[in-house]
């Protein structure tokens, strides 16, 4: 038994993307909410169920609660609330939930939201303030290995000593993610294109990276609403149905630094493909644009060999020049720019965009989609989903 196509994404809303957004992460996470229920059509307190990110990036003072957003939309009971961990691993982990909660009648309409203000917060995220005291970080951070771009640093260079990859085949994922940005009106890269000499050009920030190598920091929330097929017919909005939702953890991991298994880099990412591709029947060949967890380009091509689009080994060489992964390519990626130029909401955005694409809407609409695949943060416990048409 699985959950295909008994839950479907009815509605989709954000705020305003920006590097000082004026306002508390409640506030931000209240907007967003009420933008998704006018999309979809529905009141607030027609919400019974909310599904929230864990406090990663989060600004400590400011810690959102499902009852603090059920408070400020006058939602008079939650019949169901979780949350979901592990940063941007817990992107589709949301929608995984909310839809176990609808398809199993727990909940009618279930709210996923993110709220993040890393840019204007009072503590930035990657740096933190005091080394934790558990014996996986403190191993490492004292001697200044503390942010995810030096994480996620260690294993993509293991991972291009290992395939061949090169430092060019990066920047064309940064180049085709800011083409798609700079026609896209939501992004903080809206109407700025970038050569691949600026590319060269940024300051390098943590071997092999630059800083076009790295995603955004900004302020935003995003805001989804997962109910049943059956309620989704009287709603506004062309549903995105679930056509398969999954959580892995990949072996022996650790919080983007599991560098003591064979494999470093994100076999979480091959767990997650293979349900993936179990619970739908689905293949790759199946999908026809994928919204790839982006917080540094190398995630890219690796996802593309994790979840068998290529070989191992192939999915830097299938990133060069660009072509194959422009919407008229064979895989059309990232296609509101990604947390590369669109936004940082941990994934959130890329759902947003998974769901346009199905309805047709997108800045960059893919012809003729059917299936669309999002993928989940990288180097930690993740999740993916793929959304269709509802066949």
């Amino acid at each position: 038994m699985t959950i295909k196509n008994k839950a479907c994404i009815v509605g989709i809303g954000s705020t305003e993307y920006s590097r000082n957004s004026g306002r508390s992460e409640i506030h931000m996470a209240v907007d967003a909410a009420m933008a998704a229920c006018k999309d979809a059509g529905l009141k607030p307190e027609d919400i019974d169920g909310i599904v929230k990110f864990g406090t990663a990036g989060q600004v400590a003072t400011e810690f959102t609660t499902d009852t603090d957003v059920a408070r400020c939309l006058g939602i008079p009971n939650l019949r169901y609330f979780t949350e979901a961990p592990w940063g941007g691993g817990a992107c589709c982990a949301t929608i995984l939930h909310a839809a176990l909660a609808v398809a199993n009648g727990i909940a009618d309409y279930v709210l996923c939201f993110r709220s993040l203000k890393p840019a204007s917060g009072a503590v930035r995220y990657g740096r933190p303030a005091n080394v934790p005291i558990d014996a996986h970080w403190s191993y490492t951070m004292p001697f200044g290995f503390m942010s995810p771009t030096s994480w996620i640093a260690m294993f993509t260079r293991r991972w291009m000593l290992d395939t061949g990859a090169t430092q060019e085949q990066l920047g064309w994922v940064a180049m085709v993610s800011r083409e798609n940005a700079v026609v896209n009106p939501r992004a903080i890269f809206y109407g700025r294109p970038m050569t691949m000499d600026d590319y060269w050009n940024s300051p390098m920030l943590c071997d092999p990276f630059r800083m076009h190598d790295t995603c955004l920091e900004n302020d935003g929330s995003v805001a989804l609403i997962v109910t049943t097929p059956e309620r989704a017919k009287a709603l506004r909005q062309k549903p995105a149905y679930v056509a398969a939702a999954t959580v892995a953890t990949g072996w022996d991991s650790y919080c983007m630094t599991s560098f003591y298994r064979e494999e470093i880099g994100i076999p979480e990412m091959t767990e997650a493909g293979k349900e993936l591709w179990k619970q739908s029947g689905f293949t790759p060949k199946n999908i026809d644009v994928a919204q790839l967890y982006d917080a540094f380009t190398p995630l890219v091509p690796m996802q593309l060999e994790a979840l068998g689009f290529v070989k191992v080994g192939e999915g830097g060489p299938f990133c060069q020049g660009g072509d194959r992964i422009r919407p008229t390519g064979e895989l059309p990626i990232n296609t509101s720019g990604g947390m590369l130029s669109e936004s940082y909401i941990h994934g959130m955005n890329m759902i947003a965009e998974g769901v346009r694409q199905i309805r047709g809407t997108s800045t960059t609409q893919i012809e003729d989609v059917e299936h669309v695949l999002v993928t989940g943060g990288l180097g930690v416990p993740t999740s993916a989903i793929i959304l269709g048409q509802g066949e």
